[in-house]
């Protein structure tokens, strides 16, 4: 089995990111990957692959400030908020 590449992983986190189930949802993660992922380090990768593990109803509720974010991505949760409102 061969390692996927940087390019390769990129690609496949923003097919998940715009095809989620929940419109708002393919709106939101979709957007931010297509502006932010190319630009990504392995550490925010790993961390936006973690976030897309998420259910939609929790990262809606994380994102729309309804809910508190975990730990892990309280500070990404916020730069998705602060994207939406600019």
């Amino acid at each position: 089995m061969t390692a996927e590449t940087r390019e390769t992983r990129i690609k496949r986190l923003k097919m998940r990111a715009g095809h989620r189930g929940i419109k708002e949802m393919d709106l939101i993660l979709g957007g931010w990957a297509a502006r932010h992922l190319d630009r990504a380090d392995d550490a925010g990768l790993d961390l936006f692959e973690q976030v897309l593990a998420e259910d939609d109803h929790d990262l809606y509720q994380w994102v729309s400030g309804q809910r508190q974010a975990p730990d892990y991505m309280r500070d990404f949760a916020a730069e998705l908020a602060a994207d939406l409102r600019a």
